[in-house]
């Protein structure tokens, strides 16, 4: 049997000489095999009486459930202290990493227990940084989760500052009780969350 491949340009794909594969053709969900850990959610124990609960959903461009994405959180302590020394994977309820990993469920959906941070200086609003790798991203997606009742200080944030209105509430969560916040992350379409460039 014989074969002819073009010349020149992309080369087509035949059964004795396949095209290779492309990086975009291999982003998977494998970070749902390999990153996610029982206590990745628990970056403080729900016991603690400074806990909070953050929890929402992951949605596609459709408003459907993104099943397999991994929500990760980086913050400061309650202090608006950055964690600096490296953290365990094991939670005991003493010390503080700041980091949180989550992968979602059937559902959308992902939780956290942790602390509300304190402002970090500069004029910024207590946040949370939020990533979420999910399937078709060569690289995670950055946001970050403001909290309601900081307000006043939202007003004065030099981030928030740079968004309209509309796209600015896409950052702020939505308290649920007593110590419990939702934020909804959506991936694209109609009020789709701020993604931060860095």
């Amino acid at each position: 049997m014989s074969e002819t491949r073009p010349s020149g340009g992309a080369s087509a794909s035949t059964a004795l000489h396949p095209s290779p594969v492309t990086p975009s053709q291999t982003v998977g969900p494998f970070f749902g095999y390999a990153l996610p850990y029982e206590e990745g959610p628990r970056v403080v124990p729900a016991w603690r009486p400074d806990a909070v609960r953050v929890h929402g959903t992951v949605t596609d461009g459709a408003g459907e459930p993104v099943s397999d994405a991994l929500v990760e959180i980086w913050q400061a302590d309650e202090n608006g202290a950055v964690p600096r020394r490296p953290g365990g994977r094991v939670r005991d309820g003493h010390g503080f990493s700041g980091f949180g990993r989550c992968a979602t469920d059937p559902a959308g959906g992902y939780w956290f227990s942790t602390l509300k941070p304190g402002a970090t200086g500069g004029g910024q609003a207590p946040y949370i940084a939020v990533l979420v790798f999910a399937r078709g991203l060569l690289k995670p997606v950055f946001t970050r989760m403001y909290f309601p009742e900081d307000e006043a200080a939202h007003a004065a944030d030099p981030l928030l500052a740079e968004f309209p209105a509309d796209r600015r509430g896409t950052l702020i969560a939505e308290r649920t009780g007593e110590r419990e916040y939702r934020f909804d992350i959506r991936m694209q379409g109609e009020r789709e969350t701020v993604f931060l460039g860095f």
